[in-house]
């Protein structure tokens, strides 16, 4: 039975397939008039939740805030306009502001802008190369703890204006020297900007439990605005920090080159694109659960690519998909990537025609703002539930969220994932297991494989000097030791012995090698050896290793094997 809704073909293998933008896809469904009127509504949604929070992340970054709507604006179009999901939603995101901040402090502006265009050729090469679909294999308490260590940072750098700090030494970019700094500036707090910024806190939360439809932030934000500047309370506001933003969109211009600098700003370039593809395929990921449609990885790694070579054109910085902008998008009835282009041309008309507005907006009021998606991103019920899970997937959260915090955020996803990968390969081996039996024998009166010994005691049968090891689980180098070890006893008891991987989804070379020496060992001590159960794939790979010929006989099952053996009149 259909369920009304159109395909979404992404099923296809061919090359141009793979890359072809979801806004064809949606335009070839038929896209009429009702669908327009629904994304300009999620546009609108979207672009009213966008705006405040694309300068306060800018602000946060360390750059002015007409860079985060500059982001958004052209950023967010080329997202839309060319990404493989429906729903994402382009523009700067809270994950880069530690690494933004980072490399606007030892680099300067025209270095974090060649960067963000060094990422975005990293992305297009790694969409091209079809590696998307290897990116979104990171482990599940590696997201959390990457996300929770994000929350805590974004945090910290909140702090000196939500509370109205003035700080007695310059605020450190590392955790640990900012916490001692605005510890030491404690004794400067101003009350006005504590007041705006629980305000905001306030609105949103209030806002979220009664009105979920209402925009709370561009509530809380404007709320806050007009009470500072009609009130003429004591807080910095846009204006007097960056002396307000811009009426229209930058002159596109390449930056400053030189091969000296791109090769200074590289290790930042990648951490970018490494990043942005981890956060932009997570929230394409949350959309198509929210939805049940599904995205294209490859497309939205070159869509996001694109964007942000076009953000850095326009001065703007890192693009990415936004998990909670992408969201909202949803939830306000989006039909396609009409409504995230749409929210990107409502913010540039709000820079053509409300740009002075923005000077009034307190710098306390977006930290509000920031201090509740900093909340938001530590997912405490998920830590919990991997805490109460796993000992050891606990271990890997824990290490990421301190390297996050303390050292890298490229550093803890490394080591989170590589220490992921260690906590599989340890549960996949302890999963493999190898059984042994014996004796094994061939009933006179018929076929059947027997292993009742009451048979042998009584002589109804004869005794087959073979033993067979039942293999079952993936066999890999993680456990091929320790089926390595067991094999070593081959010719121990045995004239014959029968290797059954009927049970063995997948075995690599390093198992493979495992095969080939105790069947060559076999060989070696006039014992003869089958291997039983193999698949295709297994075959090809255990002949690739020269398991085979004289070395080793193939049979699909035991009872073939011993059925072999018996109608030769071997030890019978």
């Amino acid at each position: 039975m259909s369920s009304g809704r159109p395909p979404d073909p992404d099923q296809t293998v061919g090359f141009r397939d793979l890359f072809t933008p979801k806004l064809l896809t949606v335009f070839r469904e038929g896209y009429g008039l009702s669908h327009f009127r629904s994304d300009a509504l999620a546009g609108l949604t979207v672009a009213i939740v966008a705006m405040p929070l694309s300068m306060a992340i800018a602000i946060a970054s360390g750059v002015s805030p007409e860079r985060g709507l500059f982001t958004a604006i052209v950023g967010g179009f080329l997202v839309s306009l060319l990404g493989g999901s429906r729903f994402q939603i382009g523009g700067p995101a809270g994950a880069f502001i530690v690494l933004v901040a980072a490399t606007a402090e030892r680099h300067g502006i025209d270095g974090l802008i060649l960067a963000t265009m060094m990422s975005g050729v990293f992305l297009l090469a790694i969409g091209y190369a079809r590696i998307g679909t290897f990116i979104k294999l990171i482990p599940y308490p590696v997201t959390i703890g990457f996300t929770a260590g994000i929350g805590v940072i974004i945090f910290t750098s909140q702090i000196k204006d939500f509370f109205g700090l003035s700080l007695v030494a310059r605020e450190p970019s590392a955790f640990v020297p900012k916490v001692t700094v605005l510890a030491e500036s404690a004794g400067s707090i101003t009350p006005a900007a504590v007041a705006l910024s629980l305000l905001t806190v306030l609105v949103i939360l209030a806002q979220r439990r009664w009105r979920p439809s209402w925009p709370g932030i561009l509530i809380a934000v404007v709320l806050c605005s007009l009470i500072a500047t009609f009130l003429a309370l004591p807080v910095e506001t846009i204006g007097t920090r960056f002396g307000g933003i811009p009426s229209s969109l930058p002159v596109p211009e390449l930056p400053d080159f030189s091969f000296n600098k791109a090769l200074a700003v590289l290790p930042d370039a990648i951490a970018f694109a490494l990043l942005g593809a981890i956060e932009s395929l997570l929230s394409a990921v949350v959309a198509d659960g929210m939805t049940g449609r599904r995205h294209r990885s490859n497309c939205e790694l070159v869509a996001q690519g694109v964007a942000n070579i076009g953000s850095a054109f326009f001065g703007g910085i890192c693009v990415t998909g936004t998990i909670a902008r992408t969201a909202t998008n949803v939830r306000a009835g989006a039909r396609g990537p009409v409504a995230g282009m749409l929210h990107s041309l409502i913010i540039l008309a709000f820079m053509v025609l409300a740009a002075p507005l923005a000077s009034y907006i307190p710098l306390a009021s977006l930290a509000g703002v920031l201090v509740v998606i900093a909340y938001n991103m530590v997912e405490k019920h998920a830590m919990l539930a991997v805490a109460k899970s796993s000992k050891g997937d606990l271990l890997v959260l824990v290490v990421t969220f301190l390297l996050v915090v303390l050292r890298d955020l490229t550093e803890g996803i490394v080591v989170g994932v590589a220490l992921g990968a260690l906590l599989f390969i340890n549960r996949m081996g302890k999963n493999l297991a190898i059984e042994s039996e014996t004796p094994l024998m061939v009933s006179d009166q018929s076929d059947r494989i027997s292993e009742d010994k009451d048979l042998i005691d009584a002589g109804q049968g004869n005794a087959l000097d073979a033993e067979v090891y039942r293999i079952s689980g993936a066999f890999f180098f993680g456990a091929a030791s320790t089926v390595g070890r067991v094999l070593d006893r081959i010719s121990e008891r045995r004239k014959h012995v029968i290797i059954d991987l009927s049970q063995v989804p997948f075995l690599d070379s390093t198992a493979a090698n495992v095969l080939e020496g105790t069947a060559r060992k076999a060989q070696q001590v006039g014992v003869r050896f089958f291997i039983t159960g193999a698949s295709d794939n297994l075959r090809s790979m255990l002949q690739a290793h020269g398991v085979g010929g004289s070395m080793a006989e193939f049979e699909q099952t035991i009872d073939q094997a011993l059925e072999k053996l018996r109608s030769q009149n071997l030890n019978i």
